[in-house]
């Protein structure tokens, strides 16, 4: 054995072929030059932890001076990784008394956060106890390089000619139109109602984008889903606003449907003031619109516009935020009224815009409930689903034009139960409900999946089901039968053709359930709301404010009744919607349900957070809250059973209401953000999820 001196034995020998191992790293900090002027850049990084919420100092190279502008994408070191940010402002001295680390790199000298986006990201964030991380991921679409290269042009504003004819039938729509045109900023909550062409809906927000438009500034318009945002820029282009083409000014279409490279091209035209004038669905709320002067919600009370990721904050609240940092004119609009809508109302921060009784009952469809009291005269056929009445209506109607379903349930038979006992149906495995996707077909789980063969009750035994709850595809066969020689189309968003966007004036039946109901050439000749009851069964405070939305948004597609057009509610719904409808008196409904909430302290009347988790992590973060003054928690109690695996659930989440009076709004969301950054410093264990404003608090 040969002797090795100690440096032998330390050195690493290489195979015969192989390159040398390479020298290690220098760990030595590389001589950084800063920037002559404003040497310090403030950035936010883009990282979700609750207690990053804040600035953080680099310093800026002098080599990326010039590209390093205040709303530029950078990268910058963070820990031992390179992160994502924005350069939020650029600063001669820092706060930081230690050495600064250096910017990594501009990822694009784009300027893409704008200063008004910013500080409504950030308003947005304290109100609903977010971060401002999570607020601008859903402000900033994701870069497309290639589209960032385009150059075009700026296009002149186009030359438009104003009508407000649609606004003549409200008190107040011709001075809202004067104070756009003037340039003022007016806030208004809007009754809408069905109207034909040149009068609808979305000819009332295109003429009240012209006017702001001519009065030499931006609009932003915010719908539920693409086929709103269709219907608006065809009122738009009837207006005389043309699309955005590169070199030509006019409206940006900002939908996700477009595709991301078309998406972030629309959304830069808005940026760099080539389109004045903004339209899409909920992301659009955040669109850089260059001199806002209006900001548009229409149909606030669709479930659509709640955003569904952290911190879940609702458009609505989003665009008044906005109208409030900006100055500029608001209009929340819709055939129904929400509570929240209301509430603005009863605080003064906008004005009624409103028909007369009268003009209702010109511009609308006769309303009537066909409830258990006036089909027992039917005897045993009352008791149907489809009434010798509505039969008779649909028949009527049918030699004139299209017919509307409405039906609350997708599917075949999505609640099925024992034909002998009727006990709801349920999953051997997860005990979920089981439901039947066709006549032939097994029935199946609708949590799990799994198939239900050989399917026997555990409570009597028997092996045969009957249907509790019909679907919308059950619903289409029955009305095949019914209606031999009539097609049938069915609008869903599980059915084979999909939503519908429009359908001819022909005779037809439409069935569709709520939200899919398409838009009939000349309006529909009558609309059957079937399984009202179902509509107000279910136990939420929001159940009545549903099922009104939901009628009223169908009923707005049936012609007036000086056309014949007529609406039947099927069923035994609660009395006060249904009312509601009966007399088509939204505005009524929303202000009752206001004064009943204001009276239980109930939202809106109230803010209210939901803090969903873990029993262990829910106590501990309960426990660090500094509450304001008035207010109270309610729980942590164990949420339902609604998903799959419920009753077997090791660890059974639990939810806590915290409700305050809306003086202590701004302090409740502090407490609730402070307590989850130190829950995120500390790492602690289980789940938490805080939601302020939730749609549910039962």
């Amino acid at each position: 054995m040969t002797e090795t001196s100690d440096d032998a034995l330390g050195e690493q020998l290489t195979l015969t072929g192989l390159p040398a191992p390479r020298a290690p790293r220098s760990r030595a900090a590389t001589l950084v030059v800063p920037a002559a002027l404003l040497p310090v850049a403030r950035v936010a990084i883009d990282l979700p932890p609750a207690h990053l919420d804040r600035l953080f100092e680099y310093v800026v190279p002098a080599a990326l001076d010039d590209v390093a502008r205040p709303g530029t994408r950078v990268k910058v070191r963070f820990g031992r990784q390179d992160v994502d940010g924005y350069l939020i402002d650029r600063v001669a001295t820092a706060e930081h008394s230690g050495t600064l680390a250096p910017l990594r790199k501009v990822v694009s000298d784009e300027v893409v956060l704008t200063g008004e986006v910013r500080r409504l990201a950030r308003a947005v964030a304290d109100r609903y106890a977010g971060t401002l991380a999570d607020v601008l991921r859903l402000a900033v679409p994701p870069r497309h390089a290639r589209v960032e290269g385009e150059d075009v042009a700026r296009g002149p504003r186009p030359s438009l000619t104003p009508s407000g004819l649609a606004w003549q039938d409200y008190r107040g729509g011709g001075a809202f139109l004067a104070h756009l045109s003037a340039g003022d900023a007016p806030r208004a909550v809007w009754s809408a109602l069905p109207g034909g062409p040149g009068r609808g809906w979305a000819d009332a927000i295109a003429q009240a984008v012209v006017a702001t438009v001519m009065g030499g500034r931006g609009a932003l318009v915010v719908v539920p889903d693409a086929r709103d945002v269709d219907q608006v820029v065809t009122a738009l282009q009837t207006a005389g606003l043309a699309a955005w083409v590169p070199g030509a000014g006019g409206f940006a279409r900002l939908a996700a449907d477009d595709g991301p490279a078309q998406r972030y091209r629309s959304f830069l035209a808005v940026l760099r003031g080539e389109a004045c004038v903004a339209i899409g669905t909920r992301s659009a709320a955040w669109a850089p619109v260059a001199g806002l002067g209006l900001v548009v919600c229409w149909d606030d009370a669709d479930d659509l516009h709640t955003e569904q990721r952290s911190p879940y904050p609702h458009v609505r609240e989003v665009l008044a935020l906005r109208a409030e940092l900006a100055g500029c004119a608001a209009l929340i609009g819709g055939h129904a009224r929400s509570t929240e809508a209301q509430a603005l109302l009863a605080a003064g921060w906008a004005q009624p815009l409103e028909a007369d009784r009268a003009t209702v009952r010109v511009r609308t469809a006769r309303v009537r409930a066909l409830t258990s009291v006036e089909l027992a005269r039917e005897g045993a056929a009352g008791a149907a689903r489809l009434p010798s009445e509505a039969w008779r209506v649909a028949r009527e109607a049918l030699g004139s034009g299209p017919v509307l379903v409405q039906v609350p349930r997708a599917g075949y038979l999505p609640v099925v139960a024992c034909a002998r006992c009727r006990t709801v149906a349920r999953c051997a495995a997860c005990h979920g409900p089981l439901e039947l996707g066709s006549a032939a077909g097994v029935p199946q789980c609708t949590w799990c999946g799994a198939l239900a063969t050989g399917w026997r009750c555990a409570e009597c035994g028997a092996g045969a089901l009957r249907s509790v709850r019909v679907g919308s595809d059950r619903t289409a066969e029955e009305l095949g039968r019914a209606f031999p020689g009539v097609p049938v189309r069915i609008s869903g968003a599980g059915a084979a053709t999909g939503v519908l966007a429009r359908v001819p004036d022909r005779p037809a039946l439409v069935v569709a359930t709520p939200g899919a109901e398409p838009v009939a050439d000349g309006g529909y000749a009558a609309a059957l709301l079937l399984d009202a009851a179902v509509s107000t069964a279910r136990v939420s405070l929001r159940t009545g404010e549903e099922a009104v939305h939901r009628w009223l948004t169908a009923a707005a597609l049936v012609r007036p009744s000086g056309a014949g057009g007529i609406v039947l509610l099927v069923g035994d719904a609660a009395p006060v919607p249904t009312q509601a409808l009966v007399r088509w008196d939204p505005v009524g409904f929303a202000a009752r349900e206001l004064a009943e909430r204001v009276e239980l302290r109930l939202p809106p009347a109230v803010r209210v957070a939901a803090v969903t988790g873990t029993r262990d992590a829910v106590s501990a973060f309960l426990a660090r809250l500094d509450l304001p003054p008035g207010t109270d928690v309610l729980g942590p109690v164990a949420e339902a059973a609604t998903g799959p695996g419920g009753v077997d659930t090791l660890v059974v989440p639990v939810r806590a209401i915290v409700r305050a009076p809306l003086r202590s709004g701004k302090a409740l969301a502090a407490t609730l953000a402070a307590s989850s950054a130190v829950r995120s410093a500390r790492r602690e264990g289980g789940t938490v999820r805080v939601q302020l404003d939730p749609k549910e608090m039962l």
